[in-house]
């Protein structure tokens, strides 16, 4: 199981698709870095040589942010909109959408499943004795 930083990449798919598994590598990005690296993309992540892995993960690091940075680049980029009292920084302290989603209807597992309908969770009536 090949190790790129520091994700185990899993064996029986094909590359593109495995270096998906890497927080911050989408499928577009992926093709791009497999074009760049000049590896087959149809080739299973198991059956990459050595030197192709060494490469793959060389260019990966030094050219994209990827994984804790990027997690930490997030989370800094929050809690500056939260310390400013922006909009979007009181959304994000409430678990609320942020980019103008709906609240009624949708968001239900942000806001703890929250059901105000009268059919919706209601006990069974009780058998007659």
């Amino acid at each position: 199981m090949p190790r790129i930083a520091g994700v185990n990449i899993p064996d029986n798919k094909r590359i593109a698709i495995a270096i998906t598994y890497i927080y911050g590598i989408g499928r577009s990005l992926s093709e791009k870095i497999i074009k760049e690296t000049k590896i087959d993309p149809n080739k299973k992540a198991k059956d990459l040589t050595p030197a192709e892995i060494n490469g793959l993960r060389e260019f990966i690091e030094k050219s994209y942010k990827i994984e804790g940075d990027l997690r930490r680049d997030v989370m800094v980029n929050i809690k500056r909109l939260k310390d400013i009292g922006t909009w979007r920084g009181s959304r994000h302290a409430k678990k609320l959408p942020v980019r103008g989603q709906r609240t009624k209807t949708n968001t239900r597992t942000v806001r703890g499943n929250v059901r105000k309908t009268m059919g919706s969770g209601r006990k069974p009536a009780a058998a007659p004795t």
